[in-house]
């Protein structure tokens, strides 16, 4: 059987907002992107591990881990307010044509979701591969559900549910399933990626997480919760 080219993209912004440059500040001894850089190595599941920055720090910080980096983001990707995907294709167009490679599948590390394992990102590539998806996204259950207690506020200032079913519901385990997007990591074919700017096809597959490795650094506290986290890793691991 023919094993199927796959590429890892990981995009690292030198602005952040939330945590001041998260993507490089030490995480339990080295910056948080080497984390996702050293991950996807140790995977072995990845033809290439390319990372996309408009940061030169970023750059050679990757570089230093092992990623492979030759081309700088350009700015209309860098921006606050620039979309994500076409940065990935941009990322994925670039990296064909420096290796003189066509890659099957894309997958996107998200360098400040550092929990995922590396059986993760096994079984969602076996998953996405055998159910023929054009895309795959990955998330946790949700705490929250829309049919149940989850609420929003109207422009008059009054709250209802976010969704409504056409029968009540009396308990949250009677709503359909929902579930959190947990940014760790994203699935393309390649074909798709090429002409679509959403994960939301028709066909996009979904990868179920525990809670405990779905926590996306987007502020101080999500970044005191996985250094607590993957401290408690890591002393298992020695005991």
């Amino acid at each position: 059987m023919k094993r199927e080219s796959v590429l890892a993209i990981i995009g690292a912004r030198g602005g952040s907002k939330g945590v001041k440059n998260k993507n490089i500040r030490p995480l339990l001894g080295k910056p948080l992107i080497a984390w996702t850089i050293e991950q996807a190595i140790e995977s072995k599941l990845f033809d290439h591990v390319v990372i996309t920055s408009d940061s030169e720090v970023i750059m050679q910080i990757s570089a230093e881990y092992g990623a492979d980096v030759f081309f700088k983001r350009p700015d209309e990707y860098a921006t606050d307010i620039a979309p994500k995907i076409p940065a990935i294709r941009h990322a994925f167009l670039e990296s064909e044509k420096h290796f003189g490679k066509r890659y099957d599948y894309i997958v996107d590390l998200d360098a400040t979701a550092p929990l995922r394992n590396i059986s993760d990102l096994v079984e969602a590539l076996q998953q996405f591969a055998r159910e023929g998806y054009d895309a795959l996204i990955t998330a946790m259950p949700a705490r929250r559900s829309p049919y149940f207690n989850l609420i929003e506020q109207g422009a008059d200032g009054c709250v209802d549910l976010a969704k409504k079913l056409d029968r009540p519901i009396a308990r949250r385990q009677d709503s359909p399933k929902c579930f959190d997007m947990n940014a760790s990591f994203d699935i393309w074919r390649r074909d798709v990626l090429l002409k679509s700017d959403t994960l939301f096809t028709g066909n996009t597959g979904l990868y179920v997480m525990p809670e405990e490795r779905s926590i996306d650094i987007d502020s101080e506290l999500d970044w005191r919760i996985v250094e607590m986290l993957m401290t408690a890793q890591i002393e298992k691991q020695v005991q």
